[in-house]
């Protein structure tokens, strides 16, 4: 079988590099290079047929001349800012992009995270589950009989036109303000290297310093990675700096939260509301400081366990869709979330 060779650009760890070369079909030849400078890119390029490009740099028009036998330039994930598209359409070359199956699942778990505390999801569960008699007598409902608001619950918020602040914005937070859109929110992000102007644009999103996001926004969303400048910072100097009576929804990396700190603050009312899905210890520990408020039903606080990616057993190696379009050109099959 001949094999086609390919050049898969990543700034991700060995553990990641391992899961997509084991997803790679037969038929390709798959080099992989973490973080390689454009120098050394562009000498490899002459001799690929494909380019995979996965959370790296710019792809230019020197790349695009240098690739004398490329054939598809294939980003994973939905940012392709820093793609030269014109380039790419001069020298004949398609471009694609493909929404990370990972991004997007942790995307609407996050949603899920702002939804349920802003309408305090377990204690109205638990107040609907209780049944207790609140006063109010219980009569048959139909289109002319129902008691709204019977447990006589104040302070229930929404989603709709509020200020949602990103922290650590790549390919989640992208996929994340794409529905918010749909909330007509406002939304703020904060990461190292601000977006070109027209992504920006395309999302709607404005880059904002981290002190102002933390004072404007109503819903904080962390997606930071782990560092060791990262490690437990959001703690309670970066609590005292938020909106008083804000959200704060961590689907970011383990070890970002001072647990102490952030469930202080929910319990003296600084946060209206905390979710996460990441802790320092896991599986989680009995000594937890969260725990306590999360037995709490009336506490404005949803944990889960580490499960916004998905379960243990998703579909057929989702990594094997990152070559989807490689397969479909090399059998005469439209080309997906094409560009160019």
């Amino acid at each position: 079988m001949q094999k086609h060779p390919t050049l898969f650009l990543t700034h991700r760890a060995l553990v990641h590099q391992k899961t997509a070369l084991e997803a790679a079909p037969a038929e390709l030849d798959v080099t992989i290079k973490r973080s390689p400078t454009k120098e050394e890119v562009i000498e490899l390029l002459p001799e690929v047929e494909f380019l995979i490009t996965e959370r790296t740099g710019v792809i230019d028009a020197d790349m695009m001349a240098a690739g004398k036998r490329l054939r598809l330039v294939q980003r994973l994930g939905s940012q392709v800012h820093d793609i030269d598209l014109e380039a790419a359409r001069l020298a004949g070359i398609p471009v694609c992009f493909r929404p990370v199956y990972t991004a997007v699942t942790v995307a609407e778990h996050m949603l899920m995270q702002m939804l349920s505390l802003a309408k305090r999801a377990r204690e109205m569960m638990h107040i609907s589950a209780e049944a207790k008699n609140w006063g109010v007598p219980s009569v048959k409902c139909d289109e002319d009989h129902f008691v709204i608001n019977w447990s006589r619950r104040e302070g229930i918020w929404n989603i709709y036109r509020r200020t949602v602040g990103i922290v650590g914005f790549g390919e989640i937070g992208t996929e994340l303000s794409r529905r918010l859109q749909n909330f007509d929110c406002t939304v703020l992000y904060y990461k190292r290297s601000q977006l070109p102007p027209k992504a920006e644009s395309q999302l709607k999103i404005r880059y904002t310093p981290l002190d102002e996001l933390l004072s404007l926004s109503d819903y904080v969303c962390s997606l930071l990675p782990f560092s060791a400048d990262t490690e437990k910072s959001i703690n309670g100097d970066f609590v005292a700096r938020m909106k008083p009576g804000a959200c704060l929804v961590h689907c970011g990396a383990s070890g970002i939260l001072d647990e102490e700190a952030v469930a202080k603050a929910l319990e003296t009312g600084k946060l209206y509301g905390l979710a996460t899905d990441a802790y320092a210890w896991e599986p989680i520990r009995p000594d937890n400081p969260l725990l306590p408020l999360a037995h709490q039903p009336d506490a404005n606080i949803l944990l889960t366990p580490h499960t916004a990616v998905g379960d243990i057993n998703p579909r057929v190696n989702w990594r094997q869709e990152e070559y989807e379009n490689l397969l479909n050109l090399l059998y005469n099959r439209p080309l997906l979330y094409r560009l160019v």
